[in-house]
């Protein structure tokens, strides 16, 4: 399977936003307003809402990209991407995850679950800029 990032500088692409904390959400939206397509976020605050957006009775547009945290309400971030794996066709959708957890058991959890990349969230509006310049290109 080949996941590829979609651009951020072409066309418009819906971004599944996986954020339960109000202030890295908002973060996040700012930064992404730095790139010239006019993305569309659909921002949810706890895994149990994503897995409703992606699978419930009447679930939303599929996203083009998924921003993931791990530590959420509900059900957790590695929950979330084992239920993605179990859809042909949601496991095509590139998963970033930005979380707080260094840890290597997170890291290597998500890299076999189908993550495509794993960022640890910076503390800094500026680190997310640089962050989303440096990898969203």
């Amino acid at each position: 399977m080949n996941k590829k990032m979609p651009s951020l500088n072409r066309e418009p692409i819906t971004i599944l936003l996986v954020e339960d904390e109000p202030a890295h959400a908002e973060i996040v939206r700012r930064n992404l307003m730095i790139f010239p397509a006019a993305h569309r976020i659909v921002h949810v605050e706890d895994g149990q809402l994503a897995l409703d957006y992606l699978f419930g009775a009447n679930p939303g547009p599929p996203p083009d990209l998924i921003l993931l945290d791990l530590r959420l309400p509900k059900v957790d971030g590695l929950e979330v991407l084992r239920q993605i794996q179990m859809s042909e066709e949601l496991k095509k959708i590139p998963i970033v995850v930005l979380t707080t957890s260094a840890a290597d058991e997170d890291l290597a959890a998500a890299f076999h679950l189908g993550a495509m990349s794993y960022q640890l969230k910076p503390v800094t509006f500026e680190g997310y800029t640089e962050l989303y310049q440096t990898d969203c290109h």
